[in-house]
């Protein structure tokens, strides 16, 4: 896999940032479902971040939809918005998919699937090897996702019948990446640390996310 162009990013300080800010269109009054801390199953869940993904991101013309088989991106047309389709209704497929969306730059949401091309299960230890170099900034925004929700999570090797290997330099430079983006030394696209301020507001009143929150074994 490649990307086709840099990453636009900003600084993980931007998390401190609330949703009252009157120059943000985030100031607007929140769309509702059941208070986050009351949802019980996965299907609530999803319903509650569909809901809310569409109304924190609808200036930007992007809808989140349930998809019957495998994930894809659908850029903006003529019918209507783009569309972020995430696998079989699974709420850890829609913050994968999200935090692709969130890295990739404008020219790249306007390509099918953002301009990805994608080797399928089976992969050679070289394709494997492309995989986990493009998946690592998106694995790690995808854990931020997760912490902010409560919901724990695992990375995704995706390679179920080919040459995988065990995981652990994957899992080690997902965390190293996390690190990064709390150190200031990589920048969280803006996108990402909106999508994080408005979880944050809704699930910890506010609290933002702390690196000590984070480990590496939380991986294994």
């Amino acid at each position: 896999m490649h990307l086709l162009q840099p990453q636009t990013e900003v600084n993980i300080s931007s998390l401190v940032s609330t949703l009252s800010n009157s120059n943000s269109d985030t100031s607007r009054p929140q769309v509702q479902l059941l208070p986050w801390a009351n949802l019980q199953s996965e299907s609530e869940q999803v319903n509650w971040l569909i809901l809310h993904f569409n109304h924190w991101f609808s200036h930007l013309n992007v809808t989140l939809v349930k998809g019957d088989f495998e994930p894809e991106y659908f850029p903006e047309d003529e019918h209507g918005p783009a569309r972020i389709q995430f696998a079989h209704g699974y709420f850890n497929s829609a913050l994968h998919e999200i935090s692709h969306w969130t890295i990739a730059g404008a020219q790249r949401r306007l390509l099918p699937d953002l301009g990805y091309w994608y080797a399928p299960d089976g992969r050679t230890a070289e394709q494997q090897a492309l995989f986990e170099q493009v998946e690592i900034k998106p694995q790690a925004i995808e854990w931020l996702f997760s912490k902010a929700f409560g919901r724990k999570f695992r990375v995704s090797l995706d390679n179920l019948t080919g040459d995988g290997g065990d995981g652990s330099d994957f899992k080690d430079n997902v965390f190293r990446q996390l690190q990064r983006y709390f150190s200031g030394e990589a920048k969280l696209p803006k996108d990402a640390i909106r999508l994080i301020d408005c979880i944050c507001q809704c699930t910890r009143q506010g609290r933002a996310l702390a690196l000590d929150e984070f480990s590496r074994e939380m991986l294994d």
